[in-house]
């Protein structure tokens, strides 16, 4: 790596030192992560093209598998894993927030967590979590593993789960890879099918969450749960 190559890497080193990592660029902040460019670019100019060529996939770089990667010009194995290990990283370190024992008041409170880890997933995930009479979180369970647009979400294999775990109330969470949360009728109709059941047991569903990239839909929000359920 050439002087001028070395300098602008420590030009977004310094500023994180002096300014903070919250006042770099993304295009800055990937600049640190791949270190070095090549023989033909600077590495500023190859984390604008990384950047470039996911936007050009429509997704978002902590979705980006490792081998997509290596179709930018100066991105290698060994970059294009560092890439992927920070993104990953970064979505156990925001996924540890959501502890046994949190207080759910919001849909948000799961719903920023889960798009976390669930963004970059090629199929459908859908996860349960088990609440008690304070609506904290006591456990949480994967019920299904699906395709790329579907998964299964049958009332037996959730309740049957919920039962054993004395639960007062529960919430449905699943991703949708498409990146859009959007409800299917699929999804509209598994939910009423859990509340149904719900009622019939005595453990409230209090909400279904699906997210996307970057946002996520409450069916409760949307009415498709009932408010007092």
């Amino acid at each position: 790596m050439d002087n001028e190559n070395n300098n602008l890497y420590r030009l977004p080193q310094e500023k994180l030192m002096y300014s903070g990592a919250s006042s770099l660029s993304d295009v800055e902040l990937l600049a640190l992560i791949l270190r070095t460019g090549t023989a033909e670019k600077k590495v500023i100019q190859l984390a604008e093209e990384v950047m470039n060529y996911t936007d050009d996939l429509s997704q978002n770089i902590a979705s980006v598998d490792a081998r997509e990667l290596l179709n930018v010009d100066g991105i290698g194995i060994s970059k294009a894993c560092s890439i992927v290990a920070s993104m990953e990283l970064a979505r156990r370190v925001r996924r540890s927030s959501l502890q046994s024992g949190k207080t759910i008041t919001t849909a948000e409170d799961i719903a920023e967590i889960y798009m976390e880890r669930m963004r970059g997933a090629k199929r459908e995930h859908v996860q349960m979590f088990i609440l008690n009479t304070k609506c904290k979180i006591e456990s949480e369970y994967t019920v299904s593993i699906g395709e790329l647009n579907s998964a299964d979400i049958h009332p037996r294999e959730v309740y049957s789960i919920a039962i054993r775990r004395s639960a007062a109330a529960i919430i449905i969470a699943h991703n949708h890879p498409s990146g859009d949360p959007t409800p299917s009728n699929l999804d509209i109709a598994a939910t009423k099918r859990l509340e149904a059941v719900g009622k019939i047991v005595g453990i409230k569903l209090l909400d279904h969450i699906i997210v996307g990239y970057d946002s996520y839909v409450s069916l409760r929000s949307e009415g498709i749960i009932e408010q007092d359920s």
